[in-house]
């Protein structure tokens, strides 16, 4: 699904980190170009 892609990963303090939305992103064969995980309120 993410192989050859490159990935902008936003993620959420409260939720999902974004760190760990990288890992399975780079595991499903994407590239990671940025990662972030913020505060929503």
């Amino acid at each position: 699904m993410f192989e050859n892609k490159i990935v902008i990963v936003l993620g959420e303090r409260d939720g999902v980190a974004g760190p760990a939305i990288a890992a399975c992103v780079k595991s499903a064969g994407g590239k990671v170009e940025y990662t972030s995980t913020e505060c929503f309120v």
